[in-house]
């Protein structure tokens, strides 16, 4: 950009995302979105959302963390029942914390000859490695190595699961990841191991106040004033919806 015009200006900001942008896309293996909704758009969860508001000082000033031995973040696991917002709260953390967001999924990781899959996830992560600071997000994570216990691919999961958990452990620069699972027990149990993520959080099924505030939340999204609708009566007939049940 300064060997265009000469200089660096602050439209030139927006410039380097699109650019970066433009890198990821035409790799093909990880997708770019945009973080366009934060942790207010969230309900329930005070769990997560306190323990990442106490990390955002390190994410916003990595040196000075550095200089008090505290290092960037690694990630989180977030389970639970699918439609409480588990990849709602993935993609609000990049907002909250102002990093890009960028979208493993794990299907294109894979291919049909031998070799190329393991070559695919290393291009993957030295992709998000070079756009770090960043959050990575991985949905469903399960589905992902679904074959590692077996056989069947010939063993092409276990061999990218392998590398997985060696990145995850071994991995320098500043990538958060936040994977999200819908089923605790096909996920293998190294990959909970203490030391590859920072922490799991379980998203259950709202209570009553939680489900009023997403009441609030979508009638707001609907450009409709949630004064004039009866909130108790509607969270307490709602009990045992999921977000994306009420939200429907």
């Amino acid at each position: 950009l300064i060997v265009e015009d000469g200089a660096l200006r602050e439209q030139d900001v927006q410039r380097v995302t699109v650019a970066k942008r433009q890198v990821v896309e035409q790799d093909g293996l990880l997708e770019y979105y945009p973080a366009v909704e934060g942790l207010d758009q969230v309900a329930g969860l005070g769990g997560l959302k306190a323990w990442l508001a106490r990390r955002r000082p390190v994410v916003a000033d990595p040196r000075k963390a550095e200089a008090y031995g505290l290092s960037f973040p690694k990630g989180v696991l977030l389970l639970g029942v699918p439609g409480c917002g588990k990849s709602l709260c993935a993609k609000a953390v990049a907002r909250e914390w102002g990093l890009p967001l960028l979208r493993l999924d794990p299907g294109n990781l894979y291919d049909k000859y031998i070799g190329d899959s393991e070559k695919n996830f290393k291009r993957a992560m030295q992709t998000a490695e070079r756009m770090a600071p960043i959050v990575l997000w991985i949905d469903e994570l399960e589905k992902a190595f679904a074959s590692v216990s077996g056989d069947s691919d010939g063993g092409v999961s276990n061999r990218v699961f392998g590398s997985f958990l060696s990145w995850l452990q071994e991995r320098k620069a500043d990538v958060f990841v936040a994977a999200t699972s819908n089923d605790v027990a096909k996920l293998p149990p190294e990959f909970v191991r203490e030391g590859r993520l920072d922490e799991i959080f379980f998203a259950d099924l709202n209570r009553v106040d939680a489900r009023a505030e997403i009441f609030r939340i979508h009638l707001r999204k609907r450009k409709q004033d949630p004064v004039q609708f009866d909130l108790e009566q509607l969270s307490g007939v709602t009990e045992g919806f999921s977000g994306a049940e009420i939200e429907e």
